[in-house]
């Protein structure tokens, strides 16, 4: 080993961040296909529905304050594929038009590190309701440097002050894959926890994935005072470490408190901070704490240490709330640093009912069952799931094939309630960078039923998204729909194009001799 292939960094200044950074630059939209990245977790109808709801709570909190007339931001960091932005502002807008009731407005702005990502979430077909209405805009957003953010859309520069109304921060895996510092508690003292990485042989030609796998990780501590000294603005919390922990490390999240109280400047009003991660906010599960290992999927990500935001917050007059059950997937926490955030009632209660009853990380537990057991599910059970989960696309394409074979002892009901399933999914459908032909598994569900006018909508909608040639079977199936529905030529067409690409398709060649 030579000694240019073994470096010691402080931890928050190791590559691997600029590894991230460039991981994510390169891949665009394309980091999430196949789940290199995992998206399901965070960006699942279920969780955006939770948080639709807590923000339609906040809007409603404002009302009963007043604010009725200036606009509220609902700013979500590290927004990614952009599915779970769509999801929340779908079901935001939902509510606001169910409710009817006088409400503030409010527009959404999606921000990420890559512009890739930023021009992606501008041109796709699902964001362009919103943007015509005013309701959506973009910005790239420096979590380590920025202070203001300069929107795509509407050309506008929000800066410190700009804004009457608190600011909503929405942060899903967001802050685990920011820089942190990592120290190391002992006997009373405050170490820094500087990294050791030791690269592979030829280093410099591996992709930034590759390279983050093979590189070898080693800490050292050394005494860093400067978390000691009064004027360190994170000093109460580190002095509670120096009580309560002993042979700890833990990862601190300076640079992401560093980036809320930047936030925090945009508005006049304060903030609140609606988050989900891999995150622990129980001071018992740091103590003992073995250096941080990188869990990979593409990128890297850490355990977020919300206990430390929690800790900071709550010093400063805010109402931070977190689950009271221990969590097993995906830990989310609400930050209220707000002038009073007692008053705001509709918010607490609806973070209660959509993630302390039952939330995010209880449904993606179920999921992880469901998973693997799909084949032993009864119509019943895959409605109801179905329906829990907001009639999520996903979970369709999954089980889609369950449906078939349970659909010849179907009820009526049964089969109205999966063509009503089917319609709102295609409603809030949010097409990723790598595409699945939703429209084809819904059209041949459909057409089992023998949902003749559905079915034609959705095969017809599936030929005219697919960029490859259609498949025989797709056009003999919307053949008969049409012939079902008495459109005599439209059917015969359909039927001769299956011929072209299969001449010996058996049931084209009937349908032919029938209108022969």
């Amino acid at each position: 080993m030579t000694e240019t292939n073994e470096q010691r960094f402080r931890f928050s200044e190791a590559p691997i961040w600029d590894l991230q950074r460039t991981y994510y630059e390169d891949l665009g939209m394309k980091a999430w296909n196949n789940d290199q990245v995992p998206q399901y977790i965070t960006s699942n109808p279920m969780i955006a529905t939770a948080y639709a709801e807590i923000i339609f709570g906040f809007l409603r909190d404002r009302a009963n304050q007043g604010d009725t007339t200036e606009t509220v931001t609902i700013l979500e960091l590290g927004a990614g594929a952009g599915r779970f932005g769509f999801h929340v502002l779908h079901k935001l807008c939902e509510l606001r038009d169910y409710a009817g009731m006088t409400l503030p407005p409010f527009r959404y702005v999606m921000t990420d590190l890559p512009t890739k990502n930023v021009t992606a979430w501008s041109q796709h077909s699902a964001m362009q309701p919103y943007i015509e209405q005013g309701l959506l805009d973009f910005a790239r957003f420096d979590a380590v440097h920025d202070s203001e953010l300069n929107l795509v859309v509407s050309k506008k520069t929000i800066r410190p002050g700009d804004l009457k109304q608190p600011l909503l921060v929405v942060a899903n895996y967001f802050f685990d894959n920011i820089p942190q510092e990592l120290i190391y508690v002992g006997e009373g003292k405050i170490y820094e926890s500087d990294v050791i990485v030791e690269y592979p042989e030829q280093h410099t030609k591996l992709k930034p994935a590759d390279l983050l796998k093979s590189m070898k990780l080693t800490y050292e501590h050394r005494r860093e005072p400067r978390y000691e000294e009064e004027n360190y603005p994170y000093r109460n919390v580190i002095a509670y470490y120096q009580e309560e922990l002993e042979d700890s490390h833990i990862l601190f999240p300076e640079v992401g408190l560093a980036c809320l109280e930047r936030l925090n400047q945009l508005s006049t009003s304060g903030f609140m901070l609606l988050t989900a991660d891999k995150g622990d906010h129980r001071i018992e599960n740091w103590k003992f704490a073995e250096p941080p290992e990188l869990i990979f999927h593409g990128s890297f990500s850490l355990t977020t240490n919300y206990h430390a935001m929690q800790h900071v917050f709550d010093h400063r007059g805010a109402q931070t709330t977190f689950p009271t059950q221990h969590y097993k997937n995906i830990n989310v926490g609400c930050i209220l640093m707000l002038d009073d955030p007692t008053i705001y009632a509709n918010t607490r209660l609806a973070y209660y009912q959509f993630i302390e009853r039952f939330g995010p990380d209880e449904f993606f537990s179920l999921k992880e069952w469901i998973d693997p057991n799909i084949e032993s599910m009864g119509m019943q059970q895959i409605l109801s799931f179905w329906r829990l989960g907001g009639y999520d696309a996903e979970f369709f394409i999954q089980s889609a094939k369950r449906i078939s074979n349970l659909l010849p002892d179907a009820h009526d009901e049964e089969m109205l309630d999966i063509r009503s399933g089917i319609y709102k999914m295609w409603s809030s459908y949010y097409v990723m960078e790598q595409r699945y032909d939703l429209a084809l598994d819904a059209g041949l569900v459909l057409f089992e039923m023998d949902m003749y006018e559905d079915a034609k909508f959705f095969l017809k909608e599936s030929i005219e998204i697919d960029e490859d040639e259609p498949v025989p079977t797709v056009l003999y199936c919307l053949a008969i729909c049409c012939y079902e529905l008495g459109l005599d030529a439209e059917a015969l067409d359909y039927t001769r194009q299956a011929l072209v690409l299969e001449p010996d398709h058996e049931e084209a060649l009937a349908l032919l001799k029938c209108f022969e």
